[in-house]
């Protein structure tokens, strides 16, 4: 009997195993702070570098080898352009031009930061934010924000792509 425990025990754990593997959890996270003296919403984004080189593979049919040595020369280009594409704030319902500044590698994350002009301060953020969303349905894009010193956040999926927060 005792046999038989341990084994189902160890088919058990090696089941739990080889089944983690199957899902994989799809999320990218944008953080968002209003710096009043500066006039501009500072935004950082992080996103798994794997999923982000499959996404470019398939939209611009080339390899980018994104933060590493062979890394393409036109790389920052097509990220200005993605994530231009893909993500829309309109602050106090006027649409504002993102500015790509750089990006850094953080283990298998890709950390980029932007800054959007804010005219005047924050009464409303419209966010409409779709990274990755063409390339999986389960995505899951999470907005934080602080703004006026206040927090709050957004969870944009396939089905709801854009969000709105009042201050």
């Amino acid at each position: 009997m005792k046999q038989i425990t341990r084994f189902v025990f160890l088919m058990f754990i090696l089941f739990s195993l080889s089944s983690a593997d199957i899902h994989k959890f799809y999320v990218a996270i944008f953080q968002m702070d209003y710096v009043p003296e500066k006039n501009v919403i500072q935004m950082t984004s992080r996103v798994f570098t794997d999923d982000l080189e499959l996404a470019f593979e398939k939209k611009y049919d080339k390899k980018f080898y994104l933060g590493t040595s062979r890394e393409i020369p036109e790389a920052k280009k097509y990220l200005k352009i993605y994530f231009a594409e893909k993500i829309k704030v309109k602050v106090n319902g006027d649409l504002q031009p993102i500015k790509y500044l750089g990006k850094e590698i953080e283990d298998d994350v890709l950390v980029c930061y932007y800054t959007i002009p804010v005219p005047s301060g924050i009464q409303t953020l419209d966010i409409k934010n779709t990274t990755l969303f063409d390339m999986y349905a389960e995505q899951q894009n999470m907005i934080h924000t602080n703004i006026n010193d206040t927090k709050k956040s957004l969870l944009l999926t396939v089905e709801e792509p854009e969000g709105l927060l009042e201050y």
